[in-house]
């Protein structure tokens, strides 16, 4: 068993941590940058090592500086939460040459899955339905216009090495090709050291389907269901919930075994989310992460279980503390991201928070590292909560999604609160009768 430690991560993922950590026994180490000195998981982990100044690639993405922490401490074991070094294969390797476990999965599978064309080959050997497609790398214009041609317009290109929205340009004609073409390369050149990119179909109201995995590494997986995640901005997630509004109980059973069965093949190690566009009653695979997801809580709401712990207790080598007959929907969990950004242009909004009040009751849960007087930090990403509510159905959490937003108090900085309240108001949010395209619509006409 372990007996410590570090979390590699800030926030409240930090924070999601140190709490599975403290209730299995075992000690964590905090590392923190100096503009982190007074955050909150630096004040409840056991142990805190500053690793650097504030900009995270001389902190959080420094992996000597982790590394030492490890050896000053005496940490057996790294949590990367999500984000920085969570995926890096380098810093897997690294733990695994001075003997410190990582509590994820291998630094093979973590490539496998890092590099879009190999992950999507990967897939579709192990009978995972894929978007129609380029087969492999476009190397050039030409090479583009051809793929393009034959499958036919819109089309999406992507860097293979991208994420985040990152790398990702949309041609919806001929006249669209060169210029999606020339930035994908060079986004995916100035953000991922890596200019390959590659095509698929453009899907035209699909939803965002995502199965969450989990495996012991032995050749045993399992599947907790789907989480809809289809309300995005700039690709990026603010509204997610499980079980998904439109997946029938027998689509989940059957989308979920080909999930578990394809990480079950390649030993897969941990947590892992598999995520598909949906549209028609048919999945296409789009990418797997090999990490914990920021939406993960909605998951454990529905399931009953605590993947944070099963995470530390599969890297132990102990095996699953449950079985796919274990694993059965129980109400409905929705999960908003929170934002310290300035509407409507959603700028980040760093500054001093003078009053913080968490919602509570029946059902609520608040995944923060706020408290009153806290300053949040300019240099990392603007989120600053999540707030997750169950109920047994989702009219239920709906209704307390809205009881909630109303309990919560964040002053002192501008953030994305009023959103939600207004998202609320509007009945394609009620009947679930949304696609990845409706919220990037709803802001051009009602925040544009």
């Amino acid at each position: 068993m372990f007996e410590k430690i570090l979390i590699a991560n800030r926030g409240e993922i930090a924070l999601r941590v140190i709490r599975a950590a403290r209730e299995m026994g075992i000690k964590t180490v905090a590392v923190h940058s100096t503009a982190d000195v007074d955050a909150m998981h630096v004040r409840m982990a056991d142990e805190s090592v500053c690793i650097g100044p504030p900009s995270s690639t001389d902190s959080y993405l420094s992996v000597p500086a982790i590394i030492a922490a490890c050896e000053i401490t005496g940490a057996q074991a790294v949590h990367p939460g999500y984000g920085f070094l969570s995926e890096n294969a380098n810093f897997v390797q690294a733990l695994e040459d001075h003997e410190i476990t990582f509590i994820g999965p291998t630094a093979a599978h973590i490539r496998m899955m890092g590099d879009k064309i190999t992950a999507k080959d990967t897939m579709k050997k192990l009978g995972v339905p894929c978007v129609p497609g380029s087969d492999g790398g476009v190397p050039t214009l030409e090479d583009a216009r051809k793929v393009a041609d034959e499958m036919g317009f819109p089309v999406i290109i992507k860097a293979t090495a991208g994420g985040g929205g990152k790398g990702m340009k949309l041609a919806e004609t001929a006249d669209d090709l060169e210029m999606a073409f020339k930035t994908a390369r060079s986004e995916g050149k100035v953000n991922f050291g890596n200019d390959e990119v590659y095509i698929e179909k453009y899907l035209g109201k699909p939803r965002h389907i995502e199965v969450q995995v989990f495996g012991d590494g032995k050749g045993t997986a399992v599947h907790l269901g789907e989480r809809d995640c289809s309300l995005q901005r700039r690709h990026q997630k603010v509204f997610e919930e499980a079980p998904g509004p439109c997946i029938t109980p027998e689509l989940r059973a059957q989308i979920g075994k080909v999930c578990s069965d394809a990480v079950a093949g390649i030993d897969y190690i941990g947590a892992g989310t598999i995520e598909f566009l949906y549209e028609d009653g048919e999945f296409y695979f789009i990418e797997m992460n090999t990490r914990l997801q920021v939406e993960h809580p909605v998951t454990e709401a529905v399931f009953g279980v605590d993947l944070v712990r099963e995470q530390i207790r599969v890297a132990e080598g102990l095996p699953m503390s449950f079985t796919q007959d274990d694993l059965e929907v129980s109400g409905h969990s929705i999960e908003i991201r929170i934002n310290a950004e300035k509407l409507p242009n959603f700028s980040p909004c760093p500054g001093k928070i003078t009053q913080y009040h968490a919602p509570g009751g029946l059902g609520v849960r608040m995944d923060s590292a706020l408290y009153d007087g806290y300053s949040i930090p300019p240099y990392y990403d603007s989120l600053i909560g999540k707030l997750i509510v169950t109920g047994r159905d989702r009219p239920e959490a709906l209704a307390r999604l809205n009881r909630a937003l109303g309990e919560l108090i964040v002053d002192g900085v501008d953030t994305t609160i009023p959103l939600f309240n207004a998202l609320l108001e509007e009945p394609d949010i009620h009947t679930g009768d949304y696609d990845i395209h409706w919220l990037e619509r709803w802001l051009d006409k009602n925040m544009g």
